[in-house]
């Protein structure tokens, strides 16, 4: 696959996406959950969402709105699909990038934001990096 055709197909999955929205407003586009690999916390769940407006040149959306969101984001759409039965994770990671980045490849030019939560009394619990 080509760069254009990756592009054509990236913009095409991205606009059938679903959108979530937020507490500041910013167009959030749920991207995908990462489940197999450990965090420091052992079992940890990943949801990334694409969030243009965070861009550091060009967005809208400053890290403290864009903290809030990773918080109501946390509790209202990342619990909800943890599974109740089996094994449930110690940590979940909110990120929010302005482009959609391959997880754990460096992409200096994107500007990303990571909030890691604990689970608890079926709330999330911040924990800060």
């Amino acid at each position: 696959m080509n760069f254009w055709t990756a592009g054509v197909v990236l913009v095409a999955s991205l606009a059938q996406a679903e959108t979530v929205p937020v507490p500041s407003g910013q167009e959030i586009i749920y991207h995908d959950t990462i489940q197999n690999r450990p965090g420091v916390a052992g079992l940890t769940y990943r949801f990334r969402f694409i969030a243009p407006q965070i861009a550091r040149d060009t967005g809208s959306v400053g890290v403290e709105a864009a903290a809030q969101d990773m918080d109501f984001l946390c509790d209202t759409f990342a619990l909800p699909r943890v599974p109740v039965d089996g094994p449930r994770p110690s940590q979940i990671i909110i990120s929010l990038s302005d482009r959609p980045v391959e997880f754990g490849t460096p992409t200096p030019e994107a500007t990303q934001f990571f909030e890691a939560y604990r689970i608890e009394d079926d709330i999330c619990i911040w924990e800060g990096f």
